[in-house]
Protein backbone atom coordinates (compact mmCIF):
# COMPACT_ATOMS: atom_id res chain seq x y z
CA UNK A 1 0.00 0.00 0.00
CA UNK A 2 1.00 3.69 -1.14
CA UNK A 3 0.48 6.48 1.75
CA UNK A 4 -1.24 9.34 -0.27
CA UNK A 5 0.79 12.64 -0.59
CA UNK A 6 -1.65 14.51 0.61
CA UNK A 7 -2.19 13.24 4.47
CA UNK A 8 -4.90 15.65 6.61
CA UNK A 9 -4.18 15.21 10.18
CA UNK A 10 -7.01 15.09 13.47
CA UNK A 11 -7.31 18.09 15.03
CA UNK A 12 -6.47 16.92 18.27
CA UNK A 13 -2.53 16.64 16.98
CA UNK A 14 -2.50 19.35 14.27
CA UNK A 15 -1.29 22.05 16.23
CA UNK A 16 1.90 19.68 17.40
CA UNK A 17 2.64 18.36 13.52
CA UNK A 18 2.90 22.38 12.84
CA UNK A 19 5.04 22.90 15.45
CA UNK A 20 7.10 19.98 14.18
CA UNK A 21 6.80 20.65 10.66
CA UNK A 22 6.89 24.52 10.70
CA UNK A 23 3.71 24.85 8.24
CA UNK A 24 0.66 24.96 10.74
CA UNK A 25 -0.37 28.29 11.80
CA UNK A 26 -2.57 29.16 14.20
CA UNK A 27 -5.19 30.66 11.81
CA UNK A 28 -5.28 27.69 10.00
CA UNK A 29 -6.18 25.91 12.82
CA UNK A 30 -9.07 28.47 13.39
CA UNK A 31 -10.01 27.75 9.21
CA UNK A 32 -10.47 24.19 9.94
CA UNK A 33 -12.12 24.17 13.13
CA UNK A 34 -14.66 26.64 10.88
CA UNK A 35 -14.84 24.52 8.25
CA UNK A 36 -12.82 25.89 5.91
CA UNK A 37 -10.13 25.30 3.70
CA UNK A 38 -10.33 21.21 4.58
CA UNK A 39 -13.71 19.03 4.08
CA UNK A 40 -15.80 20.13 7.08
CA UNK A 41 -17.46 17.35 9.12
CA UNK A 42 -20.86 16.65 9.38
CA UNK A 43 -22.53 18.27 12.14
CA UNK A 44 -24.22 15.54 14.74
CA UNK A 45 -27.72 17.75 14.76
CA UNK A 46 -27.68 16.95 11.17
CA UNK A 47 -26.84 12.96 11.22
CA UNK A 48 -29.62 10.31 11.84
CA UNK A 49 -29.58 8.87 15.48
CA UNK A 50 -28.92 5.37 14.48
CA UNK A 51 -28.91 1.80 16.99
CA UNK A 52 -25.52 1.02 18.73
CA UNK A 53 -23.40 -1.58 17.07
CA UNK A 54 -22.88 -4.93 18.82
CA UNK A 55 -20.33 -4.19 22.06
CA UNK A 56 -18.60 -6.92 21.85
CA UNK A 57 -18.99 -9.63 19.12
CA UNK A 58 -17.21 -8.63 15.52
CA UNK A 59 -16.69 -10.50 12.27
CA UNK A 60 -13.38 -10.28 10.32
CA UNK A 61 -14.19 -10.49 6.25
CA UNK A 62 -10.56 -10.96 5.15
CA UNK A 63 -7.42 -12.10 6.67
CA UNK A 64 -5.60 -8.51 6.22
CA UNK A 65 -8.47 -7.02 8.00
CA UNK A 66 -6.79 -6.03 11.49
CA UNK A 67 -9.72 -3.11 12.55
CA UNK A 68 -12.77 -3.87 14.18
CA UNK A 69 -15.85 -1.75 14.93
CA UNK A 70 -16.39 1.58 14.49
CA UNK A 71 -16.68 5.22 16.85
CA UNK A 72 -19.52 6.11 17.87
CA UNK A 73 -21.13 9.38 19.82
CA UNK A 74 -24.11 9.36 22.02
CA UNK A 75 -25.97 11.90 23.54
CA UNK A 76 -26.10 11.58 27.48
CA UNK A 77 -29.32 12.32 29.39
CA UNK A 78 -29.25 14.43 32.44
CA UNK A 79 -28.08 11.55 35.41
CA UNK A 80 -25.55 9.60 32.85
CA UNK A 81 -22.08 9.60 34.32
CA UNK A 82 -19.35 8.03 32.10
CA UNK A 83 -19.27 4.93 34.12
CA UNK A 84 -22.93 4.00 33.42
CA UNK A 85 -21.89 4.79 29.09
CA UNK A 86 -18.76 2.38 29.63
CA UNK A 87 -20.63 -0.32 30.86
CA UNK A 88 -23.63 -0.12 28.30
CA UNK A 89 -21.32 0.23 25.55
CA UNK A 90 -19.01 -2.54 26.51
CA UNK A 91 -16.40 -0.26 27.05
CA UNK A 92 -14.04 0.17 30.40
CA UNK A 93 -13.70 3.34 32.36
CA UNK A 94 -10.33 4.64 31.95
CA UNK A 95 -10.83 4.38 27.88
CA UNK A 96 -14.15 6.13 28.02
CA UNK A 97 -12.27 8.87 30.12
CA UNK A 98 -9.14 9.08 27.71
CA UNK A 99 -11.49 9.57 24.68
CA UNK A 100 -13.44 12.14 26.39
CA UNK A 101 -10.75 14.55 28.40
CA UNK A 102 -13.14 17.19 28.51
CA UNK A 103 -15.87 15.81 29.91
CA UNK A 104 -16.99 16.12 33.32
CA UNK A 105 -17.33 12.07 34.21
CA UNK A 106 -19.54 11.86 36.74
CA UNK A 107 -21.55 15.12 35.62
CA UNK A 108 -21.23 15.26 31.95
CA UNK A 109 -24.52 17.38 31.84
CA UNK A 110 -27.94 17.08 29.92
CA UNK A 111 -27.13 16.51 25.62
CA UNK A 112 -23.40 16.51 25.69
CA UNK A 113 -21.80 14.07 23.02
CA UNK A 114 -19.63 11.40 24.06
CA UNK A 115 -17.61 9.98 21.97
CA UNK A 116 -17.49 5.95 22.31
CA UNK A 117 -14.34 4.45 21.32
CA UNK A 118 -15.84 1.64 19.99
CA UNK A 119 -13.64 0.22 17.32
CA UNK A 120 -9.86 -1.51 17.97
CA UNK A 121 -7.06 -2.18 16.28
CA UNK A 122 -6.36 -5.66 16.99
CA UNK A 123 -2.78 -6.70 18.64
CA UNK A 124 -0.62 -7.84 16.06
CA UNK A 125 -0.21 -11.42 17.66
CA UNK A 126 -1.43 -14.79 16.60
CA UNK A 127 -5.42 -14.91 16.34
CA UNK A 128 -5.96 -17.84 19.01
CA UNK A 129 -7.62 -18.38 21.95
CA UNK A 130 -7.55 -15.04 24.87
CA UNK A 131 -5.08 -12.48 23.78
CA UNK A 132 -4.50 -9.94 26.86
CA UNK A 133 -2.97 -6.31 25.95
CA UNK A 134 -2.66 -5.07 29.35
CA UNK A 135 -2.09 -1.06 27.93
CA UNK A 136 -5.41 -0.99 26.60
CA UNK A 137 -7.00 -3.05 29.11
CA UNK A 138 -8.45 -5.02 27.09
CA UNK A 139 -9.03 -8.65 26.05
CA UNK A 140 -9.87 -10.29 22.61
CA UNK A 141 -11.17 -13.38 22.21
CA UNK A 142 -10.64 -15.70 19.03
CA UNK A 143 -12.50 -18.65 18.79
CA UNK A 144 -11.90 -21.51 16.80
CA UNK A 145 -14.04 -21.92 13.22
CA UNK A 146 -14.63 -24.32 10.84
CA UNK A 147 -12.04 -23.88 7.69
CA UNK A 148 -13.67 -22.06 5.37
CA UNK A 149 -15.68 -19.79 7.82
CA UNK A 150 -15.01 -16.12 8.67
CA UNK A 151 -12.77 -15.62 11.58
CA UNK A 152 -14.81 -14.19 14.36
CA UNK A 153 -13.50 -12.01 17.31
CA UNK A 154 -14.96 -11.04 20.57
CA UNK A 155 -13.71 -8.44 22.97
CA UNK A 156 -14.14 -7.42 26.31
CA UNK A 157 -12.60 -4.37 28.71
CA UNK A 158 -10.35 -5.46 31.56
CA UNK A 159 -9.29 -4.51 35.07
CA UNK A 160 -5.63 -5.47 35.16
CA UNK A 161 -3.23 -5.00 38.51
CA UNK A 162 -2.10 -2.01 40.17
CA UNK A 163 1.25 -0.52 40.03
CA UNK A 164 3.67 -3.55 42.42
CA UNK A 165 0.68 -5.62 41.49
CA UNK A 166 1.55 -6.20 37.79
CA UNK A 167 -0.32 -8.55 35.38
CA UNK A 168 2.64 -10.86 34.32
CA UNK A 169 3.24 -10.81 30.77
CA UNK A 170 3.58 -13.85 28.43
CA UNK A 171 1.92 -16.90 27.25
CA UNK A 172 -0.15 -19.18 29.59
CA UNK A 173 -2.80 -21.66 29.26
CA UNK A 174 -6.33 -22.16 31.13
CA UNK A 175 -5.91 -24.77 33.51
CA UNK A 176 -9.23 -24.90 35.34
CA UNK A 177 -12.67 -23.24 35.51
CA UNK A 178 -15.16 -23.03 38.43
CA UNK A 179 -18.39 -21.03 38.74
CA UNK A 180 -19.91 -19.67 42.18
CA UNK A 181 -15.89 -20.29 43.74
CA UNK A 182 -14.54 -19.70 47.10
CA UNK A 183 -11.59 -16.83 47.44
CA UNK A 184 -8.50 -18.42 49.30
CA UNK A 185 -7.24 -15.28 49.95
CA UNK A 186 -3.05 -15.13 49.96
CA UNK A 187 -1.41 -14.49 52.37
CA UNK A 188 0.07 -11.55 50.74
CA UNK A 189 -3.00 -9.79 50.30
CA UNK A 190 -4.31 -10.47 53.86
CA UNK A 191 -1.01 -8.96 55.32
CA UNK A 192 -2.10 -6.11 53.09
CA UNK A 193 -5.61 -5.97 54.29
CA UNK A 194 -4.28 -6.08 57.93
CA UNK A 195 -1.89 -3.38 57.22
CA UNK A 196 -5.05 -1.24 56.52
CA UNK A 197 -7.05 -2.09 59.54
CA UNK A 198 -9.13 -4.44 57.15
CA UNK A 199 -8.37 -7.69 58.13
CA UNK A 200 -9.52 -10.74 55.67
CA UNK A 201 -10.59 -13.95 56.22
CA UNK A 202 -8.26 -17.07 54.58
CA UNK A 203 -11.43 -17.98 52.82
CA UNK A 204 -14.36 -15.93 51.18
CA UNK A 205 -17.35 -17.89 50.43
CA UNK A 206 -19.25 -17.36 47.04
CA UNK A 207 -21.76 -15.05 47.04
CA UNK A 208 -21.77 -10.86 46.58
CA UNK A 209 -18.71 -10.13 49.16
CA UNK A 210 -16.56 -12.49 46.29
CA UNK A 211 -14.37 -10.11 44.97
CA UNK A 212 -13.99 -13.28 42.51
CA UNK A 213 -17.27 -12.91 41.30
CA UNK A 214 -19.75 -16.03 39.43
CA UNK A 215 -17.08 -17.22 37.06
CA UNK A 216 -13.18 -18.15 37.22
CA UNK A 217 -10.59 -19.38 34.64
CA UNK A 218 -7.50 -20.75 36.62
CA UNK A 219 -4.67 -19.92 34.27
CA UNK A 220 -1.33 -22.04 33.94
CA UNK A 221 0.44 -19.15 36.00
CA UNK A 222 0.00 -19.84 39.81
CA UNK A 223 -2.07 -17.22 41.56
CA UNK A 224 -3.44 -15.68 38.49
CA UNK A 225 -6.96 -15.77 37.38
CA UNK A 226 -9.58 -14.13 34.82
CA UNK A 227 -12.61 -13.41 36.72
CA UNK A 228 -15.45 -11.77 37.13
CA UNK A 229 -15.97 -9.17 39.97
CA UNK A 230 -18.34 -8.09 43.06
CA UNK A 231 -17.36 -3.98 42.14
CA UNK A 232 -17.88 -3.86 38.52
CA UNK A 233 -16.93 -0.02 38.78
CA UNK A 234 -13.59 -1.17 38.80
CA UNK A 235 -13.43 -2.81 35.45
CA UNK A 236 -11.17 -0.90 33.12
CA UNK A 237 -8.72 0.01 35.42
CA UNK A 238 -5.83 -0.53 37.46
CA UNK A 239 -7.04 -1.80 40.63
CA UNK A 240 -6.36 -5.53 41.00
CA UNK A 241 -3.95 -7.80 43.00
CA UNK A 242 -2.69 -8.82 38.93
CA UNK A 243 -5.50 -10.94 37.87
CA UNK A 244 -7.83 -10.00 35.51
CA UNK A 245 -11.47 -8.65 36.17
CA UNK A 246 -14.54 -8.53 33.89
CA UNK A 247 -17.49 -7.24 33.97
CA UNK A 248 -20.56 -10.19 35.60
CA UNK A 249 -21.91 -10.12 32.25
CA UNK A 250 -18.73 -10.55 30.33
CA UNK A 251 -17.34 -13.22 32.12
CA UNK A 252 -20.15 -15.32 32.06
CA UNK A 253 -19.98 -15.39 28.11
CA UNK A 254 -16.10 -15.88 28.40
CA UNK A 255 -16.33 -18.72 30.59
CA UNK A 256 -18.87 -20.84 28.22
CA UNK A 257 -16.47 -20.08 25.27
CA UNK A 258 -13.36 -21.13 26.62
CA UNK A 259 -12.15 -24.69 27.07
CA UNK A 260 -9.64 -25.92 29.47
CA UNK A 261 -6.63 -26.14 27.42
CA UNK A 262 -7.21 -23.13 25.82
CA UNK A 263 -4.00 -20.29 25.13
CA UNK A 264 -4.17 -17.17 26.66
CA UNK A 265 -1.49 -14.47 25.55
CA UNK A 266 -0.54 -11.19 27.82
CA UNK A 267 1.24 -8.39 26.18
CA UNK A 268 1.71 -4.67 26.66
CA UNK A 269 1.23 -2.91 23.12
CA UNK A 270 0.05 0.75 23.83
CA UNK A 271 0.95 1.41 20.49
CA UNK A 272 -0.76 0.12 17.54
CA UNK A 273 -1.34 -0.17 13.85
CA UNK A 274 -3.87 -1.96 11.79
CA UNK A 275 -5.62 -2.36 8.20
CA UNK A 276 -9.23 -1.76 7.07
CA UNK A 277 -10.41 -1.45 3.31
CA UNK A 278 -7.42 -0.39 2.25
CA UNK A 279 -6.21 2.04 4.81
CA UNK A 280 -4.12 2.18 8.09
CA UNK A 281 -5.16 3.11 11.53
CA UNK A 282 -3.10 4.31 14.64
CA UNK A 283 -4.44 3.62 17.70
CA UNK A 284 -2.18 5.17 20.96
CA UNK A 285 -3.10 3.93 24.51
CA UNK A 286 -1.17 5.67 27.45
CA UNK A 287 1.25 3.64 28.55
CA UNK A 288 1.25 2.17 31.76
CA UNK A 289 3.55 4.44 34.11
CA UNK A 290 6.01 1.39 35.01
CA UNK A 291 6.35 0.39 32.13
CA UNK A 292 9.98 -0.09 31.09
CA UNK A 293 10.16 0.64 27.49
CA UNK A 294 10.29 3.77 26.49
CA UNK A 295 7.63 5.20 23.79
CA UNK A 296 10.11 6.37 21.55
CA UNK A 297 11.63 2.72 21.52
CA UNK A 298 8.25 1.17 20.94
CA UNK A 299 7.54 3.10 18.13
CA UNK A 300 10.43 2.74 16.24
CA UNK A 301 9.85 -1.44 16.64
CA UNK A 302 6.31 -0.48 15.48
CA UNK A 303 7.42 1.59 12.14
CA UNK A 304 10.44 -1.30 11.56
CA UNK A 305 8.42 -4.53 12.21
CA UNK A 306 5.09 -2.75 9.92
CA UNK A 307 7.38 -1.63 7.04
CA UNK A 308 8.93 -5.06 7.18
CA UNK A 309 5.63 -6.94 7.10
CA UNK A 310 3.57 -4.58 4.73
CA UNK A 311 4.13 -2.45 1.48
CA UNK A 312 3.63 0.48 3.52
CA UNK A 313 6.52 2.94 3.72
CA UNK A 314 6.39 4.92 6.89
CA UNK A 315 8.75 8.03 5.71
CA UNK A 316 9.92 10.67 7.92
CA UNK A 317 6.90 13.24 7.54
CA UNK A 318 4.21 9.66 7.92
CA UNK A 319 6.66 8.84 11.22
CA UNK A 320 6.25 12.40 12.46
CA UNK A 321 2.48 12.63 12.54
CA UNK A 322 2.06 9.12 14.06
CA UNK A 323 3.96 10.50 16.85
CA UNK A 324 1.75 13.30 16.84
CA UNK A 325 -0.87 10.86 17.74
CA UNK A 326 1.00 9.47 20.05
CA UNK A 327 0.84 12.37 22.01
CA UNK A 328 -2.78 12.21 22.55
CA UNK A 329 -2.94 8.94 23.38
CA UNK A 330 -6.73 8.66 23.35
CA UNK A 331 -7.32 5.26 22.36
CA UNK A 332 -8.74 5.91 19.37
CA UNK A 333 -8.09 4.62 16.12
CA UNK A 334 -7.00 7.46 14.01
CA UNK A 335 -6.79 7.07 9.77
CA UNK A 336 -3.35 7.80 9.25
CA UNK A 337 -4.17 7.83 5.21
CA UNK A 338 -7.68 9.32 5.65
CA UNK A 339 -8.42 12.69 4.20
CA UNK A 340 -10.97 14.50 6.71
CA UNK A 341 -10.34 17.11 9.16
CA UNK A 342 -11.20 16.01 12.84
CA UNK A 343 -11.50 12.37 10.92
CA UNK A 344 -12.38 10.58 14.04
CA UNK A 345 -15.20 12.38 14.54
CA UNK A 346 -16.32 12.56 10.72
CA UNK A 347 -16.81 8.89 10.65
CA UNK A 348 -18.42 8.86 13.92
CA UNK A 349 -21.78 7.14 13.81
CA UNK A 350 -24.48 8.85 15.93
CA UNK A 351 -26.14 6.34 17.76
CA UNK A 352 -29.39 6.10 20.46
CA UNK A 353 -28.92 6.48 24.03
CA UNK A 354 -29.76 2.95 25.45
CA UNK A 355 -28.54 3.39 29.35
CA UNK A 356 -31.17 1.96 31.34
CA UNK A 357 -32.82 3.96 33.52
CA UNK A 358 -33.05 2.31 37.34
CA UNK A 359 -34.92 4.25 40.26
CA UNK A 360 -33.31 2.08 42.44
CA UNK A 361 -29.78 3.18 41.15
CA UNK A 362 -27.39 4.68 43.47
CA UNK A 363 -26.82 8.19 44.01
CA UNK A 364 -24.01 10.28 42.79
CA UNK A 365 -22.32 10.26 46.10
CA UNK A 366 -22.68 6.40 46.32
CA UNK A 367 -21.16 5.80 42.73
CA UNK A 368 -18.15 7.50 43.43
CA UNK A 369 -17.68 5.60 46.97
CA UNK A 370 -18.14 2.11 44.73
CA UNK A 371 -15.19 4.01 42.66
CA UNK A 372 -12.92 4.85 45.40
CA UNK A 373 -14.01 1.19 47.11
CA UNK A 374 -12.93 -0.63 44.12
CA UNK A 375 -9.20 0.92 43.70
CA UNK A 376 -8.79 1.44 47.72
CA UNK A 377 -9.23 -2.49 48.09
CA UNK A 378 -8.35 -3.46 45.41
CA UNK A 379 -8.98 -7.37 46.95
CA UNK A 380 -8.69 -9.46 43.79
CA UNK A 381 -5.88 -11.52 43.62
Amino acid sequence: MIFRQSIIIPIAALLLLGILGGCVTFEDYLNIRRGGGLSPVVPLAERPVEEPILANHFVLHSASQSVIGVPQVVFTRDQDTLSDLARTYGLGYDELVAANPNVDPWLPGEHTPVLLPTQYVLPNVPRKGIVLNIASKRLFYFPPVAEGQAQVVKTYPIGIGRVGWETPLGTTTVVAKARNPHWYVPASVRREHAEMGDPLPSVIPPGPDNPLGSHVLKLEMPGYLIHGTNQPYGVGMRVSHGCVRLYPEDIEILYELVDIGGTVAIINEPFLLGELDGEIYFESHQPLEDDSISPRERLETLFASYNESSAAIFDRRVQDYVRAIATVSNGVPARISGQATDEVLSRARLVRNTVETNPNAPTLSEVREMIAEAVREAEVL
